[in-house]
């Protein structure tokens, strides 16, 4: 019988995670998860741990530049809702 990796769920987490940041991508969820599944199977057959744990990182830092992108998005939107522009002029 063959025995399981432990990091396949680790992979699979980061999967549905990053699949789940990337409704909110400014370029459309649909580009998002094409470019998402195109990159999970270009790795697909990557079968040293030590590589796997190197790749998973990588992605857990695009999930952390995603919800900084979005934060900031979100901290952009409120800034123009409540604040002027003080670089504008009245005329």
């Amino acid at each position: 019988m063959k025995m399981a990796n432990p990091l396949r769920g680790e992979v699979r987490n980061l999967y549905k995670n990053l699949l789940y940041l990337g409704r909110d991508y400014p370029k459309g969820a649909d580009y998002f998860k094409r470019r998402l599944k195109n990159v999970f199977l270009k790795n697909k057959d990557v079968k040293d741990p030590e590589k796997i744990k190197e790749l998973i990182k990588r992605g857990e830092f695009v999930m952390k530049e995603l919800e900084a992108l979005y934060f900031l998005r979100k901290y952009r939107a409120m800034k123009q809702r409540y604040y002027t522009d003080n670089n504008k002029t009245d005329h």
